[in-house]
């Protein structure tokens, strides 16, 4: 007898997943971070260029482009001096060695090079000197004095970074010019004379500059840069007669009634002129 199957039918169903690419994947993520890293050493260099000086910017340019070791520019790089130069002696590279006139070596020293302080020092002692001399000549000091003790009222002088200036002025009853003109007086002929005696001591260069009293406003013409201009020029032909070389006159200039001296702009004794020593570096 046939026996009958009564058991249900299993039916196994298979359901896909299909999953998400994840936006396209990571790709972007990776691009991302590269944009990033670009920028942040792009603000890097923007940074390093704002917070350097000049001589530390061609250091590290030299860094990244080694020279070999006979270029007198080199900055540092590889080589058989590691960077130095052989003329270390005449130009500091950029890593820190070497000489130069503000840094001089032992051998520079040696040699009688001096630094830029020592000279400035050298300097500044000179024109004291000159000063001295130029009071022995006001004070009569030295016994063999051609001035009147009347000059000595005229002139003040002091040592600047520029050098040494020598200012005279007008006095109320003793100007240095002949009324509003450019003729000098007997007076600055003879401060002319006794500064080209002193100045035959040395050989720096010479600046001229001319300051006049304010005029009143409502003049038509105001003389005032004109005049500071002849005098300046007329001082400088007094001083070449006197026997200052040409050669020795660097400028001259007008300064108008732009640098008073005193609070009245109309007192006589913002009439002045400076004569300049100037530096042996100026």
């Amino acid at each position: 007898m046939a026996t009958r199957n009564n058991a249900a039918s299993v039916i196994i169903k298979r359901k896909k997943v299909v999953k998400s690419d994840g936006h396209h994947g990571g790709a972007w993520k990776v691009a991302y971070a590269d944009f990033v890293t670009a920028m942040m050493a792009f603000f890097m260099l923007m940074w390093l260029l704002n917070a350097t000086t000049e001589k530390q910017r061609k250091g590290i340019a030299d860094y990244f482009s080694p020279t070999i070791p006979i270029n007198r520019i080199s900055g540092g790089g590889d080589g058989a001096f590691g960077g130095d130069s052989v003329f270390a002696e005449d130009q500091m590279a950029q890593m820190g060695k070497g000489a130069t006139a503000q840094q001089p070596s032992h051998q520079r020293q040696a040699k009688g090079k001096q630094s830029a302080k020592d000279a400035k020092d050298t300097e500044t002692a000179k024109l004291e000197q000159v000063a001295s001399a130029l009071e022995q000549e006001l004070t009569a000091r030295s016994g063999d004095s051609m001035v009147s003790p009347q000059t000595a009222r005229h002139i003040v002088t002091r040592v600047t970074d520029e050098g040494l200036i020598i200012e005279f002025f007008d006095l109320e009853d003793e100007p240095l010019f002949v009324g509003d003109t450019a003729q000098p007086t007997a007076i600055t002929k003879e401060v002319a004379a006794m500064l080209t005696r002193v100045f035959g001591r040395v050989e720096n260069g010479v600046a001229l500059n001319g300051h006049v009293r304010a005029y009143p406003e409502m003049l038509k013409e105001n003389p005032v840069w004109d005049l500071s201009t002849k005098r300046a020029q007329a001082l400088r032909i007094v001083l070449e007669e006197s026997g200052l070389p040409r050669t020795r006159t660097q400028r001259v200039t007008g300064f108008a009634d732009r640098k008073l001296m005193v609070k009245n702009p109309m007192a006589a004794r913002n009439n002045r002129m400076e004569l300049i020593l100037l530096r042996s570096d100026q």
